[in-house]
């Protein structure tokens, strides 16, 4: 396991609003205050997320996007972008793969992060989907001029990412020490009402825990933090 530098310019692509801040809010924190610009795009809205039998999916779509927006301020996130797919119909489609080579054309991350879609335990269909479409982006559809030409007509020059970082992965090989920004971590998760507790003794334990056990993680490689995340490296040849 090893560290990573703060990167100039980093694009997070998350299936749902609050996925961001679940895996890799610590490290978006810990960037921006070190003046890395941040672009978080949300492939989802979010709509079916909601055991209430009196909600509608067009009320919590609403909800849930200014939960993020909310979110991202405490972050620090230059930009929020939401392409508006509802929960659970995502689909692996050229359509959707533009979309995200777009942005990595105009934004032009150093670093892009994403939910690894490679785990043997199940995860969710968006997961899944949002993190292998953000891996074909990246690679090599963003760098290949001959993909999705009409961006070239539009002024978008081809863009080679040099490092996709996966959270929630199996195999984490990149640690980030979060103990100056859990803090933060935690209060944009206390964002997404609708999702989690309103109680913050409850959002800080959940958040403190996860930071901690990937803090024991890292520690096994000689690590001493009191609150981390931890990712999967996967480095692209320039």
């Amino acid at each position: 396991m090893e560290t990573i530098e703060t990167p100039e310019r980093a694009m997070l692509v998350i299936p749902h609003p609050d996925d961001g801040e679940s895996g890799a809010g610590g490290t978006v924190a810990k960037w921006a205050r070190e003046g890395c610009k941040v672009l978080y795009v949300v492939c989802t809205n979010g709509d079916k997320g909601s055991s209430d039998p009196d909600m509608t999916s067009e009320r919590l779509a609403t909800i849930r996007a200014a939960e993020q927006k909310k979110a991202t301020e405490v972050l620090g996130v230059d930009e929020l972008i939401m392409l508006g797919y509802g929960d659970g119909e995502l689909e692996d489609t050229s359509a959707f793969r533009g979309q995200i080579v777009e942005q990595i054309r105009r934004f032009r991350p150093d670093v892009l992060l994403a939910m690894d879609p490679r785990r043997m335990s199940h995860s969710h269909r968006d997961h899944r989907i949002s993190g292998q479409t953000a891996l074909d982006a990246s690679f090599p559809f963003a760098r290949d001029v001959l993909h999705f030409p009409e961006h070239l007509a539009a002024g978008l020059e081809t863009h080679k990412v040099g490092t996709v970082l996966l959270w929630g992965s199996e195999a984490p090989d990149v640690v980030v020490d979060i103990s100056d920004t859990v803090d933060l971590k935690m209060h944009a998760l206390a964002a997404h009402e609708s999702q989690l507790s309103t109680d913050m003794t409850r959002i800080e334990q959940f958040a403190k825990r996860r930071a901690t056990d990937a803090a024991a993680e890292a520690a096994d490689h000689g690590f001493k933090f009191e609150f981390a995340e931890i990712f999967r490296r996967i480095n692209f040849r320039r």
